[in-house]
């Protein structure tokens, strides 16, 4: 695909105060509240009595929520936000990725304003509209913050939007314990109400924010895109001038290229888009596949059936460990590089979640007289803990960075929305199929019963996410959107990190030729450096 040379996006390839281009742009991952509260909160009303009470059927003389019910209820969310996240790229286009996130917030609070209901149905509706919203989100967001930030640290700063994720389970942790003693429907109520204030936290940062110079340059809208980048640099006179001057000519050498469709998406050709597209969407699902989220939405009754006293604090504990590892992820994801890190971490998580399946099959049982092995619980509770530790500081924040990353600036909304969409529609899968995977089989219901067996394919998909690693995904940290592209035409996967660091030495500044054969197999980029050439194999 022609994809033709990349805009350093925001103009933030040069110069910039990095500590004013963090305030500004970071904000913008306050957005993860929004899904991280309520991931958090369907996982604990779901065992609160008077929610069941009120959603829950008559069984043997007692109100109980079915395995149907609450595979719905988990998974319809997901379902909207596959939906939201497909839109986000026309929305981003045509709203701003500013005004974009500012409406995607409003439809989420129509969506819990609706789950307020004691009616299944419309608590349903509400679920799906919410999922719109947070579909959305989950796209503008780090699209936002990977148009604005400087190169050094799109990582950290998209990273961020993974750790508001987990703030937000966190914080829904801490409200479903306080509210988990509540008789009547203000218990469960109070903790979807509560999402109505992240939703104007978000709405009222985002107005206060410039708008992506990216996207003010494309509307041709110069002089407030002269405004944005200077307000996010803190750059003045000609240094602004030479930022917007490069902004603006690799976005107008872009439009040369004509609109950008989907198909572009998935062809060939020496900028290779379908492995960039495939990789993007790709990651998405595997990061899904690792089975965190089994823990973050069925964690509390996980640990309640596995005969743990108060759940509810073991919930609380998983919770704070994922928002604190999180920390050293988007820290060192711009220094220790995205590949070393998604390797390593699903080798951590494979690992530690087999523990959990042998421990389990062979300690973790219930006893008749309802007594357990402390030991065995002890070692699944830390065995969880530190697989969350793994992912959240690997595969929860690095991922969100490949996908801003791997897409040129005319296709970023259009593949992100791809592979976002494919983020939620694995999450909707995951969580409607759980339930069937682990819960015993009823009269009513058919399921496989597999209990704590369940992290055996776990572990086995994490480590399908190492050797996806490996083989799919390019070595990045450090480079500006523009020179992403550049690798992806002149280096294989498994030695991107070796041309990347020739990018960063600046060994193609002087190109004087690029021959490319007829067939594509090889590429030599002679370029001059203090009198030496240097020639790189394209494979």
């Amino acid at each position: 695909m022609p994809g033709g040379p990349v805009a350093a996006d925001g103009g933030l390839s040069g110069p910039s105060n990095k500590l004013v281009a963090f305030g500004l742009t970071a904000f913008a991952g306050f957005g993860g509240i929004l899904f991280g509260y309520d991931t958090g909160t369907i996982n604990g009303i779901q065992t609160m009595p008077a929610w069941i009470d009120t959603f829950g059927v008559l069984e043997n003389g007692q109100k109980v929520l079915t395995t149907g019910n609450q595979s719905l209820v988990v998974s319809i969310l997901s379902a909207g936000t596959f939906f939201g996240a497909l839109m986000a790229g026309p929305v981003g286009d045509l709203l701003g990725r500013r005004w974009g996130i500012i409406a995607s917030a409003l439809v989420f609070s129509l969506g819990v304003g609706l789950q307020l209901a004691t009616s299944w149905p419309v608590f349903i509706v509400g679920r799906i509209i919410a999922g719109l919203g947070v579909g959305l989100v989950s796209c503008l967001s780090p699209m936002y913050q990977g148009e604005t930030s400087p190169k050094k640290i799109r990582g950290l700063v998209i990273g961020l939007y993974q750790w508001c994720i987990t703030i937000g389970i966190l914080l829904a942790a801490i409200v479903n314990n306080s509210m988990a003693t509540r008789t009547d429907d203000s218990g469960w109520r109070t903790v979807i109400a509560l999402q109505f204030v992240w939703s104007a936290i978000l709405m009222g940062g985002m107005i206060w924010l410039p708008e992506t110079p990216r996207y003010l340059t494309v509307k041709g809208r110069h002089d407030d895109a002269l405004r944005s980048l200077a307000r996010i640099t803190s750059l003045h006179g000609p240094e602004l001038d030479s930022e917007f001057r490069i902004l603006r000519e690799g976005l107008e050498a872009e439009a040369t290229l004509g609109p950008a469709t989907y198909a572009e998406l998935f062809h060939g050709g020496p900028h290779r888009m379908w492995l960039r597209s495939l990789t993007s969407i790709a990651i998405q699902a595997f990061s899904q596949l690792t089975g965190i989220n089994f823990i973050f939405y069925f964690g509390t009754t996980f640990f309640k059936q596995s005969g743990i006293s108060d759940p509810f604090v073991v919930s609380i504990v998983t919770n704070v460990v994922n928002v604190v590892c999180t920390i050293p992820g988007i820290l060192f994801v711009d220094r220790a590089g995205r590949r070393p890190m998604l390797f390593w971490g699903a080798v951590g998580m494979s690992i530690c979640e087999f523990i959990v399946a042998i421990v389990g099959m062979t300690k973790g049982n219930v006893a008749a007289d309802g007594s357990v092995d402390i030991a065995a619980q002890r070692v699944l509770i830390a065995m969880v803990c530190i697989y969350i530790a793994c992912f959240a500081s690997t595969w929860g924040p690095i991922p969100w960075c490949v996908n801003a990353e791997v897409f040129p600036s005319r296709l970023r909304a259009k593949g992100m929305s791809l592979s976002v969409a494919s983020n939620w529609i694995w999450n909707f899968g995951i969580g409607y199929a759980t339930p069937y995977l682990v819960n015993q089989s009823t009269p009513e219901t058919k399921a496989a019963g597999l209990g704590v067996k369940v992290f055996l394919i776990w572990g086995s998909t994490c480590a399908c996410c190492a050797l996806f690693t490996y083989f799919f995904v390019a070595e990045t940290k450090g480079l500006s959107l523009e020179q992403v592209d550049e690798l992806y035409l002149h280096s294989s996967i498994l030695k991107s990190n070796e041309y990347r660091k020739v990018l960063l030495a600046g060994a193609t500044r002087d190109v004087e030729n690029v021959q490319v054969s007829n067939q594509g197999s090889t590429e030599l980029v002679n370029q001059e450096n203090k009198g030496e050439k240097l020639e790189v194999a394209h494979l």
